[in-house]
């Protein structure tokens, strides 16, 4: 069997997907995707983010397309060999919730600029003397989380908010009549607005896609309270970028923690992950694309992968098969 690992995303994983293999394979790395069609010709395997019309050229002999995360925005799924199988993995479910709900407590409580200013002595509190007492800090018990996509993540969120005694509500592409315990409605993209309304928080966990594709826009955005929070951990590009800032820059938003970008590192050193100027404003927490990188999802993402790859060589479907139309 012969596995390419193409991207640096993939590559990253591969070390940890050979300690779980238990058969031999030829192992061929490559950084460049613009690299990966010439090593493609007698491939069997590739592990890719991306899969291209000069990859599908090249790699008529694949088996298997296993992408190294849930994302397939970037597969051009029409174009596997015939009886290639595609398959995703997941695995990320638990640190990306956890992430949310820390970017929730901190977007709400202000650590970090509390911290900064007890360094320098200043006690914005209670307890300071000779100036006025700040307001008390809002709770997340009793608040409304809306979650757009409602599959791994937005299970594993739920359940978390529920912890928290928070009031949980979320839109999917189908609606879903037997919603989990704690969550008061799973609807369909038509009680959309409603949702942004009546939000305190608003996660979007949903993939990418044409519908999605700048499906929070400047009306949209509009719709939600000037005190509400948003967190993207899916893809930049569902919500509008300059309509995303000129709603933070102008306090229509209370604030934003954002995983994703909108402009990503293609060489060595600084790159600003979007046009618009975010990293000015002092209501959002940026943090660059890491909310499920953690521990746990590495090992769960390089045992599927690896499972995969023997399933591949035994001729079976691969768990978390995606169907290529």
């Amino acid at each position: 069997m012969k596995v390419v690992f193409a991207g640096f995303f993939a590559v990253r994983l591969m070390e940890r997907v050979q300690a779980h293999l238990a058969m031999p394979c030829e192992v061929i790395a490559v950084d460049d995707e613009a690299r990966v069609p010439a090593t493609l010709g007698d491939a069997d395997v590739l592990v890719s983010m991306g899969y291209t019309t000069a990859m599908a050229e090249a790699g008529r002999r694949l088996r298997l397309v296993q992408v190294p995360g849930a994302g397939l925005d970037r597969i051009e799924r029409a174009l596997l060999p015939p009886g290639a199988h595609l398959a995703n993995a997941y695995g990320h479910e638990a640190g990306i919730a956890e992430y949310i709900m820390g970017a929730m407590l901190e977007l709400t409580r202000g650590l970090r600029r509390l911290d900064a200013s007890l360094r320098q002595g200043r006690w914005d509190s209670q307890w300071a003397v000779g100036v006025p007492m700040p307001p008390p800090h809002p709770e997340l018990a009793g608040k409304t989380l809306g979650i757009l996509g409602f599959g791994h993540i937005g299970e594993a969120l739920a359940r978390r908010a529920r912890a928290f005694d928070m009031e949980v509500c979320a839109i999917r592409r189908q609606p879903q009549a037997d919603a989990p315990e704690g969550v008061s409605f799973i609807a369909g993209p038509e009680r959309l607005d409603e949702v942004l309304r009546s939000s305190d928080y608003l996660a979007i966990t949903l993939s990418l896609s044409p519908t999605t594709r700048n499906l929070l826009d400047q009306r949209r955005l509009a719709l939600m309270k000037p005190t509400a929070f948003l967190v993207n951990v899916a893809r930049a590009e569902i919500v509008d970028e300059a309509a995303l800032y000129r709603a933070l820059a102008d306090h229509k938003l209370a604030g934003a923690a954002l995983d994703v970008w909108y402009r990503y590192p293609t060489i060595p050193g600084p790159v600003l992950p979007a046009a618009q100027p975010f990293h000015e404003l002092d209501n959002v927490i940026m943090t660059p694309h890491v909310s499920g990188w953690t521990e746990g999802m590495i090992e769960a993402r390089a045992a599927l992968i690896a499972g995969n790859i023997e399933r591949a060589a035994r001729g079976e479907a691969p768990l978390n098969e995606i169907d290529p139309r």
